[in-house]
């Protein structure tokens, strides 16, 4: 059905018929084994649990029971239905004035209350993925270039490049310093970019990570907007995940360090924020493009007009997020029940010895099996992905559709299940990889039976060798003075 024959594709249009939209990677691979054979505790056990997809379930009960408690919220219940018509006709693509009020507040709270946001630059998008790619409209031409440190999210191939014609460069980020960002990496890419005759239009950061789960110092953040100053191209940072760092060191926001280096351009820096990963409401579609420069946010809301967010979900977006009571237990509850869950996942591997990157933010966190590969290749990595989505039947994502550099780490999402599957999905995993590890055992034992027996041979061709007649030879270096006085 999804197939789109020679004739047609020459009826359509290029961008719409070419592949651009990655979807034939092993990351969208994974969701389409997970939806074929989707895991139920009681309906189908032995189906594939969905561990690739960051979604935010743990605090459901928390907006469930705030939305019961206040039905006027909504234009659908009798409580707030007087309003119906005035927002069913609201159509202004600024948006409606209380919500960009209440989410330039949540965006303050969420980092702390160290940074003020100001409503009238609160740019409303279709998601993040409509808000990164109106930004990348208004920053770059065809051809353009982006730089992205690796490992990063494998959507910004299709958000950034499929329909705006806009190249993403790799920044190589290495786990021997836990893939941290560092100058050297961001001017290597650089020149690299620069000796390829492409043109660098900006720079893409993703704080805190997907997939790594881990929140960019104030020191790397202060380079960074160094380095981007010096270039004089754009930083885009995408800081959804701003709520979920669950312990130290905190998040710290690029709109708190631009304050504290001196000569910054603020017409270079843009912030994209989203409500899909902090709040969990991926389906409201609420994506944000807050920038410093006068020209790009009314150029993004012109733009806008392309992926508006619809005026119900605004209205009860405003109503929740103005609810301080409500925003700050939210914040809290849900850094505990994220710390709960992650530490409860990664000491289960550990238990097995399955280490993962020490990280304290995300709905994820960045799996080491590399032990587990046979050939360090990312062939041997989509091996063992194979096994893992067929035999294991666990949808994690492999290292190699976010751009790693290396192979054989994995990205596993903990935060899109209740406590029964994630016991399961642990279980699984456990049991695979004690599986695994008596399976390097045997090998370990068999080459060291191996070892033992070439090294029995090699003694027992030497004592061969010692007694033969040649030994007994006087030409014989054995029978040299000089060995026979060294014994």
């Amino acid at each position: 059905m999804g197939f789109i024959s020679g004739n047609n594709k020459k009826l359509l249009s290029k961008i719409a018929t070419n592949d651009g939209h990655g979807e034939n990677s092993a990351y969208f691979d994974g969701w389409k084994a997970y939806e074929n054979d989707p895991f139920h505790l009681t309906q189908n056990p032995n189906g594939v649990i969905q561990m690739g997809l960051a979604e935010n379930q743990l605090c459901f009960d928390l907006i469930q029971e705030w939305v019961v408690n206040n039905p006027k919220a909504s234009i659908c219940t009798s409580e707030g239905a007087q309003d119906f018509k005035d927002i069913a006709i609201f159509q202004d693509y600024h948006g409606l004035p209380e919500f960009r009020k209440a989410v330039s507040r949540f965006m303050e709270k969420v980092r702390g209350d160290r940074v003020t946001f100001d409503p009238e630059r609160i740019v409303m998008s279709g998601g993040a993925t409509g808000a990164i790619e109106t930004l990348t409209f208004c920053l770059a031409d065809p051809g353009d270039a982006f730089l992205v440190p690796t490992p990063y999210y494998p959507a910004f191939d299709r958000d950034l490049r499929w329909r705006t014609r806009v190249q993403l460069y790799p920044v190589v980020c290495e786990s021997s310093n836990n893939f941290k960002v560092t100058k050297e990496a961001l001017e290597d890419a650089y020149e690299k970019a620069q000796e390829s005759n492409i043109r660098v239009k900006g720079l893409l950061i993703n704080n805190p990570s997907n997939p790594l789960g881990t929140v960019l110092d104030r020191e790397t953040l202060k380079d960074i907007l160094r380095f981007i100053n010096d270039k004089n191209i754009h930083l885009v940072c995408d800081e959804i995940y701003a709520a979920t760092a669950f312990s130290q060191p905190s998040f710290i926001s690029i709109a708190e360090v631009k304050e504290e280096v001196v000569g910054c351009n603020e017409n270079l820096v843009h912030i994209i924020y989203s409500l899909s990963k902090d709040l969990g409401f991926p389906g409201f579609r609420v994506g944000i493009i807050y920038s410093y420069n006068d020209v790009v946010v009314n150029i993004a809301r012109k733009m806008s007009s392309f992926g508006l967010v619809s005026t119900q979900t605004q209205r009860l977006i405003a109503s929740m997020l103005s609810d301080d009571i409500f925003v700050e237990n939210f914040i809290a509850k849900s850094s505990v029940r994220l710390s709960q869950r992650h530490g409860l996942f990664t000491k289960g591997l550990a238990q097995v010895g399955i280490n993962t990157l020490k990280s304290n933010a995300g709905l994820f966190f960045w799996m080491d099996l590399r032990r587990l590969l046979k050939e360090p290749t990312f062939e041997d990595e989509l091996d063992l992905w194979h096994i893992i989505i067929n035999e294991v039947k666990l949808n994690v994502s492999p290292g190699c559709s976010f751009h790693c550099s290396e192979p054989g780490w994995f990205r596993v999402c903990f935060a899109n299940m209740d406590d029964e599957t994630m016991r399961v999905a642990l279980r699984r995993i456990r049991h695979f990889v004690l599986k695994e590890n008596k399976g390097l055992e045997v090998a370990s034992k068999k080459q060291c039976r191996r070892n033992k027996l070439e090294i029995s041979l090699s003694f027992r061709r030497l004592d061969d060798f010692m007694n033969s007649p040649f030994m007994n030879s006087p030409h014989s270096p054995m029978s040299s003075p000089m060995v026979q006085a060294r014994t």
